[in-house]
């Protein structure tokens, strides 16, 4: 028996993809040069981009109700769950603080990228085996922002 449904993923894809945005919206307005704009509003975009890839998937799976003693609580755990693996408020805040130019914003990007990727790693084995590939769509997707990510930082250095 998994211990996750593919929609459970999902809700969790959707909310990292949310607080990416979150962050790369945060470094724009840090930032005064419009390269750095340009960059991080792109990179926000992708996120939204990728969070309406996984929406799509999620409408594709049967809806998952799991017992709740209040309307919406499972989901909001999820959802909590979610903002302390990647891109966390405290990250914000922290990480935020010490970014001091483009290098250190992508440096942050590509490792909250990584660190989605291996979480999406080990969730796959959570699911039943005819799940599996659906959840490697998503790997894909992060897969393709970590790439670019790691294409950008290779050419500004």
């Amino acid at each position: 028996m998994s211990l996750f449904e593919p929609s459970e993923i999902f809700q969790f894809a959707i909310r990292i993809e949310e607080n990416g945005e979150k962050f790369y919206r945060q470094i724009v307005q840090k930032f005064e040069e419009p390269k750095v704009k340009e960059l991080f509003s792109f990179l926000a975009d992708e996120e939204i981009k990728h969070k309406k890839i996984y929406e799509e998937m999620v409408s594709k799976i049967d809806r998952y109700e799991p017992f709740e003693t209040f309307p919406g609580e499972y989901f909001a755990y999820l959802r909590a769950y979610a903002d302390n693996i990647i891109f966390t408020q405290k990250k914000f805040d922290e990480e935020i603080a010490n970014i001091k130019d483009m290098n250190a914003a992508l440096d942050y990007a590509i490792n909250a990228e990584l660190d989605s990727i291996l979480y999406y790693q080990e969730i796959k084995n959570l699911v039943p085996d005819d799940q599996r590939k659906t959840i490697d769509g998503i790997i894909e997707e992060e897969r393709r922002h970590f790439v670019k990510l790691s294409e950008i930082k290779r050419t500004i250095k």
